[in-house]
């Protein structure tokens, strides 16, 4: 115990020595290893053989008590195992030692945590390859024999394995997984033991026990990618094996990169298919059930883990085996559809065909991953026989005439995951967008029935498909354009399509002429916008829905006209997103920079003349919304529609992470772009709408319209002379003092800041005053107010929970925070967009190159030129915009949000540039050196700035260089500090004076702070006190941090207090 113990104080325990104190102890056992490592060889040997010749006596006691002797000698042994060099273990004799001991039912879990310790070893820099090398081999053929016993019993008689043989396989298999995914290489050179090790492997990759399966995947996942990483340097040796350099340098490869067989490829794709599910299904091993996973893994590691590295698995066998992986796909897909068809199973329960939709995706992605021109990197012989797979693969699935709307979608997700393919083999696009509209005809129209949810989840579903079709195969089917189109004026013509199943159908279509040039992207947008601008631009709806916030109410009882208003927005924010350069949301050059007149580019946006259609009724419809939540109209408002306007459930587990009920979740919108199917109205729009239904059309008419304005200020200089700013400011901004938090950030994220990023330079005065003022002043005292309650009543007491919860319990708190923060760091990252480099091009850098650090006076004199020209210098020249903004600024920093702080730096630090460069204005130069000043100072007094110390000091250095010989307040306020004089004060100056160096004066700064706040500087010295641990080497010394290093909680409130 006492040799396990001196070791355990430098590995486990390093915290209760110092870094001096730890390095002679670990060279003292380093010196000492030559006789410690014998002795715990001797032990080992003498009270084990003392202990069987005791039981073979019958003296059970004393047999016990060298038992006892043996266990406490393997725990030495692994505290030594861990750091002291290999060739001194084999050397010693303790690596056979551990090797018989594994064949002692007693002492084998304690033997095998050696090898475990041991396997992951890398090769010391000063040690030669027999050294190590030698050892490792050792290692590999004891870990292999004490494999073959198990594998075989598990194969011929699972039955008679105990949990305790299966708990140490599971470390065996550990350790062996180890060994190959960092040492492999020690075996390359020779087949026969590479190949038996592989076999083995494979024998625990393919065993039903989940514990097994999934040590043996790591090493199967780091083994192929670094075999096919190298394919030009790999020769097969066997149809079964592979090997590779895996583990170590090329430098020190042993033996040739050996590629993966067919028959082990395939192997490893059979079972990875089967393992895709969580529920227990009959294996085709011998082992009887396959065990998938449960509860008890869900602890150690998330499903979503495990499945995302069976999956990756799969798409690299894929790319390296084209071939192999399309004709094992095919197989499953035709073995699991046949069994279904067979047994006829409920639609509720389709595991295995799920599994298999997301396998074909992530194989048919492998192999058509475009590296080449033909979309695969095989031959073209290969090529051949993967099109006749997938072309059979294809043909089979089309032939299916499932009308069960749970088949039905299974089908198209089938189809869909065939994306890729069709890019490369675009002769088979037509069938299957002929099969995808037979798929929509076959299921019948939804309706108000609740029995008829499921067709609606079915169609919507088929329309993604389509749509993520239409994504994948690019240019395949742009000569079906004229089909599809007239297939969607058909059903469109016969009622057969809801409005949000056309939206769907209608956003592919601009996907697939995205690809066809602008020109046919136009064409096609004015046809699909052309049925929306008649009924959007009618003044009849407007006039009664949206004179005033009354009118929401009377539009929550129109049905269908509720939801034609919510499928209309929704279509014009997936028109914007897709239409453009490439068929996503274009980022436009910054146009403030060039002159308004010569900025606008040669081609008109696809989208830019519906603008002027589309939005001013969106804007009339944002304006009655924000009001509702005000307090004189929410008091008027039906129970439904206050209810409503609470914040829900699922937006709280999105925000806090919290689990609940099935029966308080919301069922999750599909993926890609498809309307939640489990709400009536959004494809039926002929229930009356309810609780949840209005919440969603509250929620979604919000987020769309946000992004449709931003996205069509995106555009450029078209939407701000098309538009009225007086009545985007009016819609945005009228009411924003009874927005929530969560809505006003939404409003920034979405609309404000693409906005402002957009704005042309001649625009700015019209468009900016008007929106920014009212944003900066509503926040400032929003996020002041809620803030100094959080710090001093330990609750946010934000709007979007208050108003609507009596009783607080801890969840609400936390939710109440996190509002909070979600909405001061957006505040910051506006205020940093408008001091981003790409639009202040004018402003230079304070320090240039070859100065001593302090603007030069021809600076000066340029300066009021610089600062017009930059949206920064714009802002602050206006008071109404730049008081609350700066307020924010020197708030921000003050608070305990380490991520906030480091987005408002970047506007902290234009500020200190405006501040040095203006002549004329003493106020902003007043409030850098003394408000500003003080406030960075304050900031480094709290921990949650460790992260930004550096930019806090550096700030601190440009304040005091540029404005301390213009302005007194940088000295006062380090005067005010309660450990410094006069004479420090001087003596730092001085210091500063004899260098030029920004990173030396830095330095110089960073002391005297530290100097003159004594310990109160917590973001400093916090740096000052990580403890490190010294790497457990003789030679070696790398520190590294120390996680569990003391914290002071003193500023910790709160979320982050919560750990």
């Amino acid at each position: 115990m006492l040799l396990r113990w001196l070791p355990e104080d430098i590995t486990v325990h390093n915290e209760d020595l110092e870094a001096d104190r730890r390095r002679l102890l670990l060279r003292g056992l380093s010196q000492s290893l030559s006789d410690i490592l014998p002795l715990l060889y001797s032990l080992l040997e003498k009270h084990f053989g003392a202990a069987v010749s005791e039981v073979q006596r019958g003296q059970l006691d004393v047999a016990r008590m060298h038992a006892a002797a043996v266990t406490a000698a393997l725990n030495a042994v692994n505290a030594y195992a861990e750091w002291a060099p290999v060739c001194d273990l084999a050397k010693s004799g303790l690596i056979n030692a551990c090797g018989f001991l594994l064949s002692s039912v007693e002492f084998r879990l304690h033997a095998c945590e050696f090898f475990k310790i041991v396997s992951p070893r890398k090769k010391p820099p000063d040690a030669s390859a027999s050294e190590f090398e030698f050892p490792m081999r050792n290692i590999y053929q004891l870990l292999m024999s004490a494999s073959k016993d198990f594998l075989c019993r598990s194969d011929s008689q699972p039955c008679s394995i105990d949990e305790n043989e299966f708990e140490f396989a599971e470390c065996i298999c550990e350790s062996m997984s180890s060994i190959g995914c960092n040492n492999l290489y020690c075996i390359a050179g020779d087949s026969s033991v590479l190949s038996l090790y592989l076999e083995q492997m494979l024998g625990y990759f393919r065993h039903f026990k989940l514990a097994l399966h999934c040590h043996s995947l790591l090493f199967w996942l780091g083994f192929v990618r670094e075999s096919v990483s190298k394919p030009k340097a790999s020769v097969q040796i066997s149809g079964d094996s592979a090997g590779s350099s895996f583990g170590h340098s090329d430098k020190e490869n042993k033996g040739p990169l050996i590629s993966i067989g067919d028959d082990c490829c395939s192997a490893i794709l059979d079972v990875s298919f089967q393992r895709l599910l969580k529920k227990n299904v009959p294996a085709t091993t011998s082992g009887g059930v396959l065990e998938l996973w449960d509860h008890e893994f869900e602890s150690k590691e998330s499903f979503s883990r495990y499945r995302s590295r069976i999956l990756e698995l799969v798409r690299i066998l894929a790319s390296y085996k084209p071939v192999v992986a399309a004709v094992k796909i095919s197989e499953r897909i035709g073995l699991v559809f046949k069994s279904y068809s067979l047994t006829s199973l409920p639609s509720q329960d389709l595991n295995e065909m799920e599994g298999t939709q997301l396998a074909l995706e992530t194989v048919v992605s492998g192999i058509f991953d475009g590296s080449t021109e033909s979309g695969t990197g095989c031959s073209p012989e290969d090529q051949v026989m993967l099109h006749s797979i997938m072309e059979e693969l294809l043909r089979n699935l089309i032939s299916l005439k499932w009308t069960d709307p749970a088949y039905v979608e299974i089908l198209g997700r089938h189809l869909d995951a065939l994306g890729p393919y069709l890019k490369c083999f675009p002769e088979a696009a037509g069938e299957v967008v002929k099969k995808i509209f037979e798929l929509i005809m076959t299921l019948p129209v939804a309706s108000k029935d609740p029995s008829t949810a499921g067709f609606r989840r079915a169609r919507l579903q088929v329309c993604t498909s389509f749509l993520r079709i239409a994504k994948a195969a690019d240019k395949s089917l742009l000569s079906l354009m004229k089909s599809i189109a007239d297939t969607m004026a058909y059903l469109q013509g016969e009622g057969s399509l809801h409005r949000g199943e056309h939206n769907l159908l209608g956003e592919a279509f601009l996907v697939i002429a995205s690809a066809a040039g602008s020109q046919q992207q136009q064409e096609a947008l004015a046809w699909l916008l052309e049925p929306f601008s008649k009924q959007w631009t009618q003044l009849d709806w407007q006039n009664l829905y949206l004179a005033d916030p009354m009118g929401i109410v009377r539009l929550c009882s129109d049905s269908d006209l509720m939801w034609s208003i919510y499928h209309s927005v929704a279509f014009f924010e997936r028109a914007l997103k897709r239409s453009g350069q490439g068929g996503s949301r274009r980022s436009t050059p910054i146009q403030q920079n060039n002159s308004s007149t010569s900025s606008e580019s040669n081609s008109v946006h696809p989208i830019a003349p519906h603008i002027s259609w589309m939005l001013p009724p969106l804007l009339r419809l944002l304006r009655c919304v924000h009001p509702l939540w005000s307090q004189s109209i929410v008091q008027c408002l039906p129970g439904q529609l206050r209810s409503a306007m609470n914040i829900s459930q699922a937006e709280q587990v999105s925000l806090v992470g919290d689990v609940l009920s099935k029966s308080a979740k919301e069922v999750p919108p599909l993926s890609d772009g498809a309307q939640n199917p489990s709400d009536a109205n959004k494809a039926g729009h002929t229930l009356e709408p309810n609780e949840s239904d209005i919440r969603t059309w509250l929620k979604g008419i919000r987020e769309s319209g946000y992004n449709v304005i931003g996205l069509s200020a995106s555009i450029g200089d078209y939407f701000f002379r098309c538009l009225e700013s007086q009545s985007v400011a009016i819609a945005l901004m009228e009411h924003i003092e009874c927005m929530e938090f969560r809505h006003i950030r939404q409003l920034i994220h979405s609309t404000l800041i693409p906005l402002i990023k957009s704005c042309p330079v001649d625009l700015w005065a019209e468009w900016l005053e008007k929106l920014l003022p009212p944003l900066f002043r509503h926040c400032q005292q929003a996020l002041c107010c809620s803030w100094s309650n959080l710090v001093h009543e330990g609750r946010a007491k934000v709007p979007d929970i208050c108003r609507n919860h009596s009783e607080m319990d801890l969840r609400l708190e936390v939710l109440e925070e996190k509002l909070l923060r979600d909405l001061t760091r957006e505040i910051c990252v506006l205020l940093s967009v408008l001091a981003s480099p790409p639009l202040n091009k004018g402003l230079p850098s304070l320090d240039q190159p070859g100065s001593t650090n302090r603007m030069e006076l021809s600076s000066l004199d340029e300066a009021d030129a610089i600062v017009s020209n930059s949206l920064f210098g714009f802002a602050l020249k206006h008071k109404d915009l730049a008081v609350p903004a700066l307020q924010i600024s020197i708030d921000t920093l003050s608070r305990p949000d380490g991520e906030a702080v480091s987005k408002v730096l970047v506007f902290c630090g234009a500020t200190v540039i405006l501040a040095a460069l203006s002549t004329n204005n003493a106020e902003l130069r007043e409030f850098v050196a003394r408000d500003l000043f003080a406030a960075v100072i304050q900031g480094l007094t709290l921990e949650s700035n460790v992260n930004n110390s550096g930019e806090l000091v550096s700030l601190c250095r440009e304040i005091f260089v540029h404005l301390a010989d213009r302005n007194p307040g940088p000295k006062q306020v380090l005067l005010s500090l309660p450990s410094i004089t006069s004479n420090d004060l001087l003596a730092f100056e001085d210091a500063l004076a004899k260098t030029s160096s920004p990173k030396e004066q830095r330095q110089h700064m960073k002391s005297l702070l530290l100097l003159a706040a004594g310990n109160n500087l917590k973001a400093l010295s916090s740096q000052k006190n990580i403890n490190v641990i010294t790497n457990v080497s003789p030679k070696l010394r790398n520190p590294a941090p120390n996680v569990n290093a003391g914290v002071v909680d003193g500023d910790v409130i709160g979320l982050a207090a919560i750990t």
